[in-house]
């Protein structure tokens, strides 16, 4: 989780009377709301409404998303062009799910329309890749600012509305997570903080900076998602009534040129591009970079069997030194069971290349991949022969 964050007005103890503003209509105080991640057990943050957030008046179905699996009759290598994926829907209805698991679902979003009305993801956390476009993420916790290259990470239960600024044409990649996701462990020091030589700080993991108090007594929608299931619940005000909190669970966002590469004088595995993990997964950060410098070192990965993960690399900037065909916004994912490489001819092309300017974000899984009808529309079906001369 991110640094603790304090922001607006709290009480100086926790699961005590805030007393509200002299003339406020309510019972006096402010109502708190715990945030809880693992139960009780891990990290969490207290929310201060100027309502009880639980002012339900109306739950109603609204109706389901079920993803359109493909069983496939064989194992082989992928390769998704998804650069020309129609413009359609909203940032919500707009997502084209390309594979999952139990552990995580994929998906490319370029929406045509707004965001109206607020969403809720109950069953998963959120990284919102942000390959084009900027704007605003509003939330209980105040407004959150993003960018290109944004990564958005958006806790679950965290109601939200994105909303893009005018004038760009927003195109997202867009991770679902069972797990919580997490800044790894192994990037931390015992007390908690970010080591010096962590390939980022505390410094580049940007939260709500202000409160945005939303005094609304008036009938709000909120579509729920948990599983496949969608649920609309009318709450009797708007749920962004909060004047203070403070804790740990709080949507931020990282850009991916804030990565600070891990170089050596020979290539180094893809752990060093470690950015986020989750139950299952690891997320990536190939950002530009130095490339390796002992004179006699092979400047692309080496030939690579995957025994225990599914890799997908999504394509975001630059050219990829590895990889002949692919293209802004291509996706490739080389399963578990057989090995993968560079392609031919580009190992004598790297030897003079001195940096790559490549940008490209990974996500690797214990447990193997499902496409969808959707993704296997966008499929390269002559992508595994492509290794031959």
């Amino acid at each position: 989780m991110p640094a603790y964050r304090k922001l607006g007005s709290i009480p100086a103890k926790r699961h005590t009377a805030h007393r509200v503003e002299p003339g406020y209509k309510n019972e006096g105080i402010y109502y708190e709301e715990v945030v809880t991640t693992a139960g009780f057990g891990r990290a969490y943050s207290i929310v201060y409404h100027l309502r009880p957030p639980t002012r339900v008046k109306k739950i109603e179905a609204a109706g389901s998303i079920v993803p359109d699996i493909v069983e496939q009759p064989v194992l082989r290598h992928h390769h998704l062009k998804t650069a020309s994926i129609p413009v359609a829907g909203d940032p919500l209805t707009g997502r084209l799910p390309l594979m999952l698991n139990a552990d995580v679902t994929l998906s490319r979003c370029r929406p045509a329309q707004r965001q109206n009305e607020l969403f809720r993801n109950a069953d998963a956390d959120e990284v919102i890749f942000i390959h084009h476009g900027k704007g605003t993420l509003h939330t209980l916790f105040g407004p959150l600012p993003f960018r290109q290259f944004d990564y958005v990470v958006i806790p679950r239960c965290t109601t939200y509305r994105l909303e893009f600024d005018a004038g760009t044409q927003p195109d997202l990649f867009v991770i679902e997570t069972a797990g919580n996701v997490l800044v790894p462990p192994k990037y931390l020091n015992p007390d908690g903080q970010l080591r010096l030589g962590a390939p980022y700080s505390e410094r580049d993991l940007k939260g709500p900076g202000e409160i945005n108090v939303v005094d609304r007594d008036q009938e709000t929608t909120v579509l729920v998602k948990d599983g496949t299931r969608l649920t609309r619940y009318t709450l009797a005000h708007h749920p962004f009534d909060v004047v203070g909190w403070d804790g740990m669970v709080y949507p931020f966002t990282f850009n991916a040129d804030d990565f600070e590469p891990i170089t050596g004088t020979i290539h180094q595995p893809p752990p060093v591009h470690l950015t986020f993990e989750a139950t299952g997964l690891v997320i990536c950060t190939f950002a530009p970079r130095m490339l390796d410098t002992h004179p006699e070192a092979i400047k692309v990965p080496y030939a690579h069997s995957n025994v225990q993960a599914d890799e997908m690399l999504y394509y975001v900037r630059g050219r990829f030194g590895s990889r002949r065909g692919v293209e802004e916004s291509s996706i490739t994912l080389h399963p578990r069971g057989i090995p993968h490489g560079p392609h031919p001819g580009t190992i004598v092309a790297s030897r003079p290349v001195t940096r790559t300017d490549e940008l490209a974000v990974m996500v690797d899984t214990m447990r193997p991949f499902q496409l969808t009808r959707q993704a296997l529309d966008l499929d390269d079906p002559q992508y595994p022969y492509s290794w031959l001369d």
